[in-house]
């Protein structure tokens, strides 16, 4: 089946946006194949051609949206041979761009009563690209591991703030505050180039 045909593209998203909708209220564990496919105006058959199971269907949700989380990660890197924080252009600053396109999703992953699972795939994968992109360069005394825990968890307490407020602050807005703060902080630690493909 060619998954650039139209009607797959439109059957996925509706069952992708029928996914969120009952995620809202009903753990994943709990969402029935008949459910989700009666929110997304589905039949079950047509599901079956696409995915085993709901668990399929989150998985492929979660690893777009980790893929797109790694594109706006690396965005700023695409403008400088190297990323020093004093240097940082705001306007280069992708990541809340991408919360803002992913937005259902992160919603649920802050809510109080979703699982921890949600929120420490985001974390790992932050920490990852962050890990990647500042292990070539001497740190001193600090440890490497213990650097990269505090700035992804606090990318992700930013994160769950804009959420709170209601994503009030628009992206842009967001990207000069975080800027402001890695400079207030003073952490000039070069990153490494765009790794090459």
């Amino acid at each position: 089946m060619n998954e650039n045909d139209l009607r797959v593209i439109k059957t996925k998203k509706a069952l992708h946006q029928a996914l969120l909708a009952l995620l809202k209220t009903t753990s994943l564990e709990s969402i029935s194949i008949s459910a989700l496919c009666r929110e997304a105006d589905v039949n079950r058959g047509t599901f079956y051609l696409h995915y085993k199971d709901v668990g399929a269907l989150f998985d492929e949700h979660l690893q777009e949206l980790l893929r797109d989380l790694e594109d706006s990660y690396y965005e700023p890197y695409r403008h400088v041979s190297h990323l020093v924080t004093s240097h940082l252009d705001p306007s280069t600053i992708r990541i809340f761009h991408h919360v803002k396109k992913y937005r259902p999703f992160y919603e649920i992953v802050f809510q109080k009563q979703s699982p921890l699972s949600y929120y420490y795939s985001l974390l790992d994968k932050i920490k990852s690209l962050m890990q990647l992109s500042s292990s070539v360069y001497p740190l001193g005394g600090i440890d490497l591991s213990l650097l990269v825990a505090y700035q992804a968890n606090a990318i992700m307490g930013l994160l769950i703030q804009w959420n709170e407020d209601g994503f009030a602050h628009s992206p842009e807005t967001m990207n000069e505050q975080l800027t402001y703060l890695l400079k207030m902080q003073g952490n000039d630690l070069p990153s490494e180039q765009l790794p090459k493909d």
